[in-house]
């Protein structure tokens, strides 16, 4: 593989310059020594050359332009008179001279409309103006800036493995993304002017600088920079920058008409990843990291109509599946294993499903499994009933853990009577269920999570708010607690809620969740049509 770090054109052995030895080499030229890149000023010419002109056209207003407007526009209506430094992140080193695939900040994507990875390094300045002399009415005007790919009559053209059209193809430029999203854009050269200008302390004239902090550490310098020459209080200041994290994250609480939509895309493409993970089943048990095909059978499904996975999948097979979070996937998968798949697909716009079936890997549950399955589906069931406009988030996670409770005091495997259980000063239920029922879903796949308690898990369920009822039983192998049929077996069952005027929807629902729905959508895709 080539590297994404070239930085410089410098002379490199194999060029035409003479070479340097490794003595007057910096250290920082050294990555580029495998390139052998030609720096004669023929090659230069030629390079800089010969190339058809680009098109001068301009991309028509995306859908998403006017719900971004509407969202800055709320931002500003809490923040005037204060200069508002949303960054998009820098570019993020995997190995050496290698980079992850760029993905912005959900807070700056949510503002721009921008997903994918058009921006590394941008940073999005709402400027405040007089009450109303905004833009669309508002106290701000925003200006985007960022940094265009050089032009092909430049060496960073093709010197450039980072950022050159060369290596990385084609970006929207300035004129394209202002059309696009309707929103001023500038060169990232301008940005230190942008975000010091007339800074200070307010008490004597200065503008008040609120920044989405630890996103970009070059945005973090530039302001704390400014911060200090200026005289500002820097800890008073960190509880500003927390101001604003905590508002944008409030914002997507509600979703507008256009990211119910996006979240209705990305629940598609994730019911069809599940559907290639049950093809690739009998694989799976032929191969010593069967988990691993499972793995591989969803990603595939991600990134061919999606961005990329909404978080790392956990492919979890047997015990493994009682890991809450197990993502090493290195496991077998056995015959008689319960496989709990917990998967998203991030679609272009960066809006991810979330959802967890637990599938018989053989298709047919056992006896044991399948109680604690309906056990867990019948929580899910009563979290979903709880789930009514005008009451509490909350609610929601005390119905399903109410019913898993009752269950375990059914099975005999509670070590009080129910009510003491259920109390406060008990909670023994939980050794087996240690995780909230629902947590918020949009571009992050627990969303929102800076807003405050009162309106999130004290919150009232609102229209227009996505959430997950996920709950589960863990019973892990070395448990002694329980009996040991029960040991090896984790449930968990998590599907996508719109909430609606009328009720929740379940966005999800298109995958079976019936055990017995389960067993026949499996052996449906195993027959030999496929149907």
């Amino acid at each position: 593989m080539v590297s994404t770090a070239e930085k410089s054109t410098l002379s490199e052995p194999g060029g035409d310059s003479t070479p340097v030895t490794p003595e007057e080499q910096p250290l920082s030229a050294r990555n580029e020594n495998r390139s052998q890149r030609p720096d004669s000023e023929a090659f230069k010419a030629f390079m800089s050359s010969s190339w058809a002109r680009k098109s001068t056209e301009l991309p028509a207003e995306s859908e998403v332009a006017p719900h971004a407007a509407k969202r800055r526009r709320a931002v500003s209506e809490k923040f005037p008179g204060e200069r508002l430094v949303i960054p998009a992140g820098p570019l993020k080193v995997r190995s050496n001279d290698t980079d992850y695939r760029f993905r912005p900040h959900s807070g700056f994507a949510h503002l721009t409309g921008l997903g994918l990875d058009h921006e590394p390094e941008a940073v999005l300045v709402m400027e405040p103006t007089e009450q109303g002399q905004g833009d669309d009415g508002g106290n701000h005007r925003a200006t985007l800036y960022f940094r265009e790919l050089a032009g092909r009559d430049s060496a960073e053209f093709y010197a450039n493995a980072r950022y050159g059209e060369f290596w990385i193809g084609a970006r929207l430029s300035m004129a394209e993304i202002k059309a696009l999203l309707a929103l001023e854009t500038t060169d990232i050269s301008e940005l230190e002017l942008a975000v010091t200008k007339d800074a200070g302390v307010v008490e004597v004239g200065g503008l008040r600088i609120r920044l989405l902090r630890d996103v970009d550490p070059n945005a973090d310098a530039l302001v704390d920079t400014s911060r200090i020459n200026t005289g500002v209080d820097l800890e008073a200041s960190d509880d500003l920058d927390a101001q604003l994290a905590e508002a944008l994250s409030e914002l997507r609480l509600i979703k507008d008409e256009w990211e119910i939509e996006q979240m209705r895309i990305a629940v598609a493409a994730t019911v069809n990843g599940f559907h290639e993970v049950v093809k690739a089943l009998p694989r799976a048990l032929s191969h010593p990291r069967g988990e691993r095909v499972v793995e591989a059978a969803f990603f595939a499904r991600a990134r061919e109509e999606g961005n990329d996975l909404g978080y790392d999948t956990i492919a979890a097979s047997g015990n493994n599946a009682t890991v809450l979070h197990w993502i090493r996937n290195s496991g077998q998968v056995d015959a008689g294993d319960l496989l709990l798949l917990d998967a998203g697909v991030e679609a272009d716009s960066l809006y991810t499903a979330d959802i967890t079936r637990t599938l018989p890997v053989t298709g047919e549950y056992s006896d044991i499994q399948r109680k604690i399955y309906q056990a867990v589906l019948d929580a899910a069931d009563a979290g979903f009933a709880a789930a009514q406009p005008g009451r509490k988030f909350r609610e929601v996670h005390l119905a399903a853990i109410t019913v898993l409770a009752e269950r375990l005091n059914d099975w005999g495997l509670l070590p009080a009577p129910l009510d003491e259980v259920l109390s406060p000063e008990g909670q023994h239920h939980r050794r087996w269920m240690p995780h909230g029922t629902s947590h918020h879903l949009g571009m992050d796949v627990h969303d929102c999570a800076q807003a405050k308690r009162e309106l999130y898990l004290d919150g009232t369920l609102t229209e227009g708010m996505v959430f997950t009822i996920e709950p589960g039983l863990y019973f892990k192998e070395e448990d002694l607690a329980v009996p040991e049929e029960y040991r090896g077996i984790g449930v968990r069952i998590e599907d996508d809620i719109l909430m609606t005027a009328d009720g929740p929807v379940n966005l999800s629902a298109a995958l079976p969740r019936e055990a017995s729905d389960v067993e026949a959508w499996m052996a449906g895709i195993h027959s030999p049509t496929g149907e």
